[in-house]
């Protein structure tokens, strides 16, 4: 495709997704116990959850270095690409963009432009299929700037919410600060969080893991509006809690439900949340209007979807805040 679309492996897209978009996913560092892999190369999921159930645990992550996103750039414009669209997690969590700009620079910022997706997960992953719908869409006009808008238009229409069953995961990684940790504990406080800017924060507080899940519902729901969209659920080791949450979420949505994912959490979020983190992220598609306004607006919905990860990876910290003091349920 004339422009070449890449990501991070903090998207955790269905694999068949990454082949058919022909997306190029640069992988995050994880360390754990002082084995150091790649996310989703040499270190997966399960490899997590094991190290994270022992008494004593060490676990890190890192961006990609600058130079390994310049190698993969050059590479995409040395095999025809006449230019490359890089979509990566929030800059609040990770330097990974901050690398991918580095990088950008080495190679030509007229020929590499690098977007700040503000989320992780889906919440990545979804603006990355719309800018690789708009990239195969290049024979109408798409270029450059049409397919970072493509990318820019999904983020906006796209929303993140997750909950965890302990902070002590968010707490040991830096998300969170002792005091807040100690409070969760206290109080048997299981959080949901979202990310509105780009951050992680406090959206609600509930009592029990069956209310985490019917509070992700009804927020999902109350994102999606009155929109068709697309839904993808994370989970991590909890496989049951995802299919429950995605049988409520299409029962609650009915037919405007387009498409569904579940993945498991990669081990950058899992190094962070722990065990029994269940995440759902709605993608709004875009009304007739905004569809058909041209390549900018292409949208998941083009991209032949329907045919078919909390780093601290090396970058700035996030806390846990507070948007007033939401309602224990």
């Amino acid at each position: 495709m004339p422009v070449a679309v890449v990501t991070d492996s903090t998207a955790y897209l269905p694999p068949e997704l990454v082949r058919l978009h022909r997306l190029t996913v640069v992988p995050l560092t994880v360390v754990l116990n002082g084995a150091e892999g790649l996310e989703g190369v040499e270190m997966f999921p399960g490899d997590a959850t094991r190290a994270l159930g022992g008494r004593r645990v060490t676990v890190s992550t890192s961006r990609p270095a600058p130079e390994q996103f310049a190698r993969t750039y050059r590479e995409l414009l040395d095999a025809g690409a006449d230019a490359v669209v890089s979509v990566h997690l929030s800059a609040e969590l990770s330097g990974t963009v901050e690398a991918a700009r580095l990088a950008a620079a080495q190679v030509g910022d007229d020929r590499v432009a690098v977007v700040d997706s503000r989320s992780t997960g889906m919440g990545l992953g979804f603006p990355a299929l719309a800018a690789a719908a708009a990239a195969a869409a290049a024979a109408d006009g798409a270029d450059l700037p049409g397919v970072r808008r493509a990318a820019a238009d999904a983020i906006d229409r796209t929303t993140i919410y997750f909950y965890v069953d302990t902070l002590e995961f968010l707490r040991r990684g830096g998300r969170i600060g002792a005091a807040e940790a100690l409070l969760g504990t206290a109080l048997s406080v299981k959080p949901i969080m979202h990310m509105p800017d780009g951050a992680i924060v406090l959206r609600d507080k509930v009592r029990t893991a069956s209310r985490g899940v019917a509070r992700l519902v009804d927020l999902a729901v109350e994102a999606a509006g009155d929109a068709d969209v697309d839904l993808a659920v994370h989970h991590l080791a909890a496989p049951q809690r995802a299919e429950h949450l995605l049988a409520a979420l299409t029962e609650r949505l009915g037919g405007r439900v387009r498409s569904t994912y579940v993945t498991e959490a990669g081990a950058v979020v899992a190094a962070h949340a722990g065990p029994g983190l269940a995440c759902v992220v709605v993608h709004r598609r875009p009304g007739p209007a905004e569809a058909g306004s041209g390549a900018g607006r292409a949208g998941v919905d083009s991209a032949g979807v329907d045919s078919a990860g909390l780093a601290s990876a090396g970058g700035g910290s996030a806390g846990l805040a507070s948007v007033g003091e939401p309602e224990v349920r």
